[in-house]
Order: C-alpha cells, then structure tokens, then sequence
C-alpha cells in the first residue's frame, strides 16, 4: 500500500513536471511576435517557501547572462566577506615630514576600493593637509600591487575602448577613473549653441567642441555624437589628451551625459590628485611614480570605504560593471592570494558554493560583471542561488540591493502605473545577443517568488514584452 502510494506521488510529481514545462500563452504569444523561438529561452519560476518549481523550461542549458552574473557576484561579497567588510586605501611616507614639508615621496596603497569617488578622494587629501602635509618635495607614488595586472583589451568587447563601462580593475582606482561629460544647449545674445563641460574638469583633458543643434526629438542621441581621442605624450610616464566632440545634438535633449574613461588608472589619480591637493593649498614637485612591487615606506593614515551593503547596491541598482569586476577581484585577494586575478575570484566563488552543497559544472564567471561573451549559468542554478540568497542572513542587504520595478535603478521606468509598480525585484542584464531578467517577485497574494528569464537570441533585444508578461504571470497566480 505504501508503495503505489509513493508511485501515485511520483506520477503526480512527473506529471507537474511536464505541465510546469509549458511557457503561459501571454508569454508564448510575446515570444512568437519577436520572432524569437522557445528553444532560445530558459525560464524559472518558485515560490521562496517551496520546495519545487511551479515553471521551468530548459532550466540545465546554460545561456549567457549577461549583468545577471552580478547576482552571483554581489551575493557571494555578500555572504565571503560580509555586510560591513569596508575596503581601505593606506597613505605612505618614505621621508621626513618637517614644518610641513614632507621630504619624500607619499605613497598611495590601494585594496580595491570599488567607490573611491571624487569626493572621497578630496577627503582623504584634505585629511593630509590636516596631518600637517602641505608641500611634497617628492613624487607621488601609486601602488597597484594588490591586484595582478589585467590584460584585457578594454575596447575588444565592442569597440568602445573609452567607454567607462568598459575600464578596466585597478587596486588603486580613483573616481572609476570616468570623466563625466555634459551636454546641453546655452544660449547667449538670442544665439543657442552645444555646450559641454565635464567633470572632474581636469586639465590634462584639453576638450574642443565641434557639435551641432539639430531640431526634433532626443531619441537615440547618444548615437549622433561622435568624439575622437588623440593621446599626446607629456613624458614617458604621462599623457595629456586631446578630445574632440563631433556630430549632432537634439534641441529638446535638455541635458544629458557620456562617461568616458580616457586616462589610466594612476595617471588618473595623479592629475586628481594634483588638481585637489593645489585647491587644498599644498604643492607637489614631484610627478607620478608607479610602483610593480611594495616599496619600504612607513604608514601615516588610512581611509575606509562604505560598508559592502552600501557598495553592492550601487552595483546592482546601476548594474555597474567596473564595480563588479572589483569584487571578484577582492573576493580573491581576501579569499585565495594576492596579487589577485579572476582566476582566484571565481575559484574563491566556486570553493563557497562547494560549502553550501552547491556544485554548477556549467558556470563561467569570467570578470564577475556580465560584460562578457563567454560567462555561463543555468536558469536552475540562477534559481537555486535567489532561493538560497532569500534563505540566507544576508537576504535584507542583497533583496535591498536589486532594482525595485518601476520605482528605482535600471527598472525605474518599466512597468510604471503597473498593479505591479514596487513589487518586484529584479536584476536586468542586456547585451547584442543577450536579454535576461531575475530576482523576486511578490503576488497579488502576499507570496514571494524567485523568477528566472533568460534569452539568448539575435532578437533577444525584442523580449521586453515578454518578460513583462512572465512577471505579470506570477503576480496573477492564484
């Protein structure tokens, strides 16, 4: 009796199984009108307190998953390093310091510090004016060396070597070495015209501006502006860059922004440097001194990051690329050795699934960012990982991390005046080829669900339609 009463629960479980296979018609329909075939597609759907999935399909073929990877990546900091781990950034002196006037070089250490911004950085200078630094008589001197050098080329993604989604990892990375750049229409004596400033607004970046008003709507502006960069040499450490703006600019495109990354990692924290530490009133005769290998020296101060919680929302919210690849990177150097690389940062990841009774053969990391052709996952095992994170003590700071629909980050402004609108979290990822949507989703019930979407498509750009059909499906469920 007891035996046909387990095959009758074991047919009924096959017979789920076949059934949870079928996509909703909604989402079937969608697909079809974007010519994009169900073979291409993976999706899983569980609630957080089941113990099997309501939808699958295709849930073991491994799709490339774009900045979804970055769920794994920022759960992994998340849960390896903990919530309040805090990067750091040590000041060296290898001199006197006397009335002011150090009589070496300063030393600049970095551990990876994600989100050493702008701001942070005058902070960090202005603490030395307030130690008692005000003239340097040595160089400046940028130690790398918690990270292994990268060879990447950073435009071999898609040609946009100066994009600053694709810079590349530094141990000591200032301001995600980007330059902002403005754009908007000024007018003056009735005359309108494109005007471009940049910020930092440094003057090692000489900018001419060639753009032209056109009339009509914004659109797809950013692709009317062209710009090209020639690099001249100041020395045989530095460069100065000369950057031309071309093209055309809408005249209701009000103001809008490119972000490049023009300037290497230590000349960049050199010309900040030495443009904030002038306005602090110090000077510097030195110039810049790049170190490949720890130099004798003795610590005078340290400045601390935000707490990791903090730094992984900046990363999902805004799917920040560079960002990212800094937390595989420091994963590894904590986790595995330094001078790291991504091969410690996906080891470290791989061992801290193995803990948890986790084992995905078909994973590739890569850089940890999703910026990549060849990283790899399952949507059972991007589904097992948002059951396993929900579960987790560090569900709070990583739930709070992913976008919140229509309200906030890169899903600010999808499904607005939606039923829907505040009751999801999720991360996109998009690249040419690649369209992936994942996280949680709360139904008209009260009950939490983990959602997987994947699409790896020529047409994958075209599947907006039907991930919101999927999501509005498991809001509905009854």
């Amino acid at each position: 009796m007891k035996r046909a009463a387990r095959l009758f629960l074991l047919v009924l479980v096959f017979a789920s199984a076949i059934a949870h296979a079928e996509l909703p018609q909604d989402v079937v329909t969608a697909l079809q009108q974007a010519q994009i075939p169900q073979d291409n597609v993976a999706v899983f759907v569980q609630r957080v307190d089941a113990n099997i999935p309501l939808l699958i399909h295709q849930v073991s073929k491994p799709f490339n998953p774009a900045s979804v990877m970055k769920l794994l990546t920022t759960y992994a900091g998340l849960s390896i390093l903990g919530p309040a781990y805090r990067w750091r950034t040590e000041v060296y002196t290898d001199g006197e310091l006397v009335n002011g006037v150090l009589k070496g070089n300063l030393i600049l250490k970095g551990y990876g510090d994600p989100a050493l911004m702008a701001e942070d950085y005058w902070r960090l200078l202005n603490s030395l004016r307030q130690l008692g630094i005000k003239d340097i008589q040595g160089n400046l001197v940028i130690d790398n060396t918690w990270f292994a050098p990268i060879n990447d080329n950073a435009g071999a993604f898609d040609g946009e070597l100066y994009r600053s989604y694709n810079a590349i990892p530094s141990a000591m990375l200032v301001n995600l070495k980007s330059t902002s750049f403005k754009f908007q229409i000024s007018y003056q004596h009735d005359i309108s015209a494109v005007s471009i400033t940049s910020e930092p607004d440094l003057p090692e970046i000489k900018v001419t501006n060639r753009m032209q008003i056109i009339p009509g709507d914004c659109g797809d502006w950013r692709n009317k502006v062209g710009y090209k960069i020639k690099p001249v040499a100041v020395n045989d450490k530095l460069n100065e860059f000369s950057l031309e703006f071309n093209g055309t600019y809408p005249e209701s495109c009000g103001e809008k922004y490119i972000e490049l990354s023009l300037v290497d990692d230590a000349a960049y924290a050199f010309y900040l440097f030495h443009k904030l530490w002038l306005q602090l009133g110090g000077t510097i005769q030195g110039t810049l001194q790049r170190t490949i290998s720890p130099i004798p020296a003795t610590k005078f101060t340290e400045q601390t990051s935000e707490p990791m919680a903090d730094i992984v929302r900046r990363i999902n919210k805004y799917s920040n690329n560079l960002m990212a690849r800094q937390l595989l990177l420091t994963i590894g150097a904590e986790k595995i050795a330094t001078p790291a690389n991504e091969v410690g940062g996906t080891k470290a990841i791989t061992d801290w699934l193995a803990s948890k009774r986790m084992s995905f053969p078909e994973l590739v990391i890569d850089n940890g960012a999703g910026l990549s052709r060849n990283a790899r996952i399952s949507a059972q095992h991007l589904g097992t990982l948002l059951l396993d994170a929900y579960a987790s003590p560090v569900m709070p700071e990583f739930m709070s991390s992913l976008p919140i629909l229509s309200l906030d980050g890169t899903m600010a402004r999808r499904m607005k005046d939606s039923p829907l609108s505040g009751r999801a979290h999720l991360k996109t990822g998009s690249l040419n080829g690649v369209s992936t949507i994942a996280g949680y989703v709360l139904d008209n019930k009260g009950r939490r669900w983990a959602m997987v979407f994947m699409i790896n498509h020529p047409l994958a750009a075209n599947s907006k339609v039907a991930q919101d059909a999927l999501i509005n499906w498991v809001y509905q469920q009854p």
